[in-house]
């Protein structure tokens, strides 16, 4: 019976647990798209004369307001936690969107993160403000810009355009943005997301190579 019991402790639970996680709702599952018509990108210029699009990207979208400097902080977070894991997957983008009368503290908050990242992925643009509020307000998220156009969420667009997310969080609430402010949030939900988008992506591609094969 002992030898049993051993053989089930070191063999049996570690099956049974990874199993029991396998089955998740977020590991084996498309990540949800939470709204299908996400207001363009092409209305707004990059900082360094690059046309910035969702179509053919997974982007991370970033609201950073008329006082960009002050993103400082939740950069650094986004940084560590998201961009530089990911940053080198085909089609990944980080896109952080500031209205015109923030655009002169880009170059100090540039100058910042390329100590510490390599800035090819990392995108400013740069558009009216009420461009601004059309691409937030197309979102559809439960919680609103500030009045300089700053939150500390950012989203998950597909190559599509659209809207991903959670269509329950733990609260009951759909979780449409993840909040740069809370290591927690990244560590725990952001980085999960960010995993299953880049896995459907990678499956639809390996179906495609076999198909044309």
């Amino acid at each position: 019976m002992k030898k049993f019991f051993v053989i089930f402790v070191l063999f049996a639970l570690p099956l049974v647990a990874y199993l029991f996680f396998a089955s998740g709702v977020n590991n084996f599952a498309r990540l949800p798209v939470l709204n299908s018509e996400v207001y363009p990108l092409e209305n707004f210029r990059g900082t360094t004369g690059e046309n910035v699009t969702f179509e053919g990207n997974i982007t991370i979208l970033g609201f950073a307001g008329e006082q960009p400097y002050d993103y400082l902080v939740n950069a650094y977070h986004l940084a560590e936690k998201i961009y530089n894991p990911y940053h080198e997957f085909n089609d990944f983008q980080l896109v952080v969107v500031l209205p015109e009368s923030g655009e002169e503290q880009i170059s100090q908050l540039k100058t910042e993160l390329a100590e510490i990242m390599d800035l090819k992925k990392w995108k400013f643009v740069v558009g009216s403000e009420e461009d601004v509020k059309k691409l937030f307000s197309s979102l559809g998220a439960n919680f609103e810009l500030d009045d300089k156009l700053f939150t500390p969420n950012v989203f998950i667009v597909d190559k599509d355009g659209k809207l991903r997310g959670r269509e329950e969080d733990e609260d009951g609430n759909p979780l449409f943005g993840y909040d740069t402010g809370s290591i927690a949030v990244l560590n725990n939900k952001m980085t999960d997301d960010v995993k299953v988008i880049l896995a459907e992506y990678r499956l639809e591609l390996k179906k495609y190579n076999r198909n044309r094969k």
